[in-house]
């Protein structure tokens, strides 16, 4: 059977893998201590009857040791679930501890309370925005700058070999041999393949555009009003030539008219003043 008094003994005086010391102070890290202290009281392992309350994934649960179930270690806790309410599980704790000792009960509420209360404070700090700090890594932005600018570089490349090997192929400069990559050629082949195909349709196109503004379809009763309009013009053209000549005939003898009319000039020469005076009639009356 389980001797508590042996075991703490051995513990408080030997080593234990539990204890630590922090200013002179004594704590246990054991998961299911109460108090997190270092004493006999509150050693899980000293204590044959023990209770405890423990946090898992945000809920609440209940565990208790009994001598009963000593002889089986891997059943020692039993493990019962609280309610998410907070009154609910002081119930639960009451209800099942009821014949324990009383500072069990109340180190086992403490814990609860404690538990809850940071459980709270989780929740609103869920729901409180954070600016997260990202780490730039300046050496990877650099490694991939020097990436883009080969690869810009080797673009160009690629480019200028094409215009050059089109501007020789156009010039005829090499007529059977070639001194590029293969693909880089056939690329530049095709290319000028579909360029002469475009031009090809292209003028296509423009001859068959031209062709139909050659051609008009024009029905046959405007032929015959041409051919009429034609004989009426005929026709005014004759009488228009007749009224000309009237025309003539009037325009010149209304010359005539106007030159016998019209005021000869006179001649330039110095003006002669001729008063005339009547003084002997004025005597014999």
């Amino acid at each position: 059977m389980q001797s508590d008094d042996i075991i703490w003994d051995v513990i408080n005086k030997n080593f234990c893998s539990y204890k630590t010391t922090f200013n002179k102070t004594k704590f246990c890290r054991n998961e299911y201590n109460v108090t997190g202290v270092c004493n006999k009281v509150s050693c899980p392992l000293a204590n044959s009857r023990y209770a405890t309350v423990r946090e898992e994934e945000g809920v609440c649960y209940l565990y208790m040791k009994t001598v009963e179930r000593a002889h089986t270690p891997a059943k020692m806790w039993e493990k019962i679930k609280l309610d998410a309410n907070f009154m609910n599980a002081i119930e639960q704790i009451d209800s099942h501890l009821e014949f324990w000792p009383g500072h069990v009960v109340h180190r086992a509420k403490q814990r609860y309370i404690r538990i809850t209360q940071y459980l709270i404070r989780m929740r609103k700090m869920r729901k409180q925005i954070k600016r997260e700090l990202v780490p730039i890594k300046k050496k990877g932005e650099r490694r991939d700058k020097t990436r883009e600018s080969k690869a810009l570089v080797a673009a160009q490349l690629t480019t200028n070999i094409k215009k050059e090997l089109l501007d020789r192929l156009k010039k005829g400069t090499y007529a059977s041999e070639n001194y590029f990559p293969d693909k880089v050629f056939e690329d530049v082949i095709q290319d000028i393949g579909e360029n002469d195909q475009n031009l090809e349709d292209e003028d296509i196109e423009d001859e068959s555009e031209e062709e139909n503004q050659d051609v008009e379809y024009v029905s046959g009763d405007e032929d015959e009003e041409e051919y009429e309009d034609e004989e009426e013009g005929e026709f005014e053209y004759e009488l228009e030539d007749e009224n000309y000549d009237d025309d003539d005939e009037d325009d010149a003898e209304f010359d005539e008219d106007f030159e016998e009319q019209a005021p000869k000039p006179k001649k330039k020469g110095a003006r002669i003043n001729i008063e005339f005076e009547e003084e002997a009639e004025s005597q014999t009356n």
